[in-house]
């Protein structure tokens, strides 16, 4: 699934082609999404100019004034611009048709991705009403997150992945940042210290920063909206290395499921 770092790469790549366009008319292939697009989002978004594009946690927004149109990428979703008269591809869904004559254009093979619209005066989409706060933002710090931690009896990947406590800590950042902290996945959240916690913080922040510049990981069929693939996956410490050296310490890093996810650590350099 695109993560953090993805949807992001996305936002600033068609932020240019899209920020400040009208769009004239919406075309809908498919309206069968993991949620169904409504039969009134054409008039409901045509004829408006987009005016911001943001991103919440693995949400992209486009900011139609009284109107907000939220995308989401799925399993297997990219968004590309093209031009408004390409012919589409098998799994092209949905068309954002600007005053460009370019379109912004859904491509989701497996479609688990999502195309809705909502009122921002009336409040949050309920897809972001629950959501924590977003891992790079002040909200979000050592004191945060070892509050967070108290009396939770799960383990601490699962806190950093719960959407309701932090947003778009998928679960391969989730391994690179505990690596990166020295802190073992499958350790109690409630015995995180308050020191831990700040260099967990510290660690997520570090990744997802990382991954943000370098583009974004590879992640099987997802590709970027110009066609071009992430390549933060080259550069991944323990993530898919099950029985390869440590790049840190030489040992074999080790693989376990953690909350049914695939989970790698070091043994050595995760001591805790």
């Amino acid at each position: 699934m695109p993560e953090l770092p993805e949807v992001e790469t996305t936002r600033r790549g068609i932020e240019p082609h899209i920020k400040g366009r009208r769009i004239t008319r919406v075309v809908v292939r498919q309206h069968r999404l993991r949620w169904p697009i409504p039969d009134t989002l054409p008039a409901q978004v045509s004829d408006r100019r987009i005016v911001d594009v943001s991103r919440r946690g693995k949400y992209l927004l486009l900011d139609c004034a009284s109107t907000t149109i939220l995308m989401h990428l799925g399993m297997s979703g990219s968004l590309r611009i093209v031009d408004a008269d390409l012919a589409p591809r098998p799994h092209d869904h949905v068309d954002l048709v600007l005053d460009s004559g370019q379109a912004l254009r859904l491509h989701d093979p497996r479609r688990f991705g999502a195309v809705l619209c909502f009122d921002p005066r009336e409040g949050p989409h309920p897809l972001l009403a629950k959501l924590g706060p977003e891992p790079l933002g002040e909200q979000f710090d050592g004191a945060y997150l070892h509050r967070q931690t108290r009396l939770r009896r799960t383990t601490i990947k699962s806190v950093i992945m719960d959407s309701h406590v932090v947003v778009g800590v998928g679960n391969i950042y989730a391994s690179e940042s505990l690596f990166l902290a020295g802190i073992r996945p499958r350790r109690a959240a409630g015995r995180i210290s308050r020191a831990e916690a700040c260099r967990l913080v510290d660690s997520i922040r570090a990744v997802l920063r990382a991954a943000i510049e370098q583009g974004g990981t590879t992640l099987r069929d997802f590709v970027h909206e110009d066609g071009s693939h992430g390549y933060f996956s080259q550069q991944l410490r323990v993530h898919g290395r099950t029985g390869l050296p440590c790049l840190r310490c030489g040992t074999a890093v080790r693989h376990v499921v953690v909350g049914q996810r695939s989970t790698f650590y070091c043994p050595v350099c995760q001591k805790r």
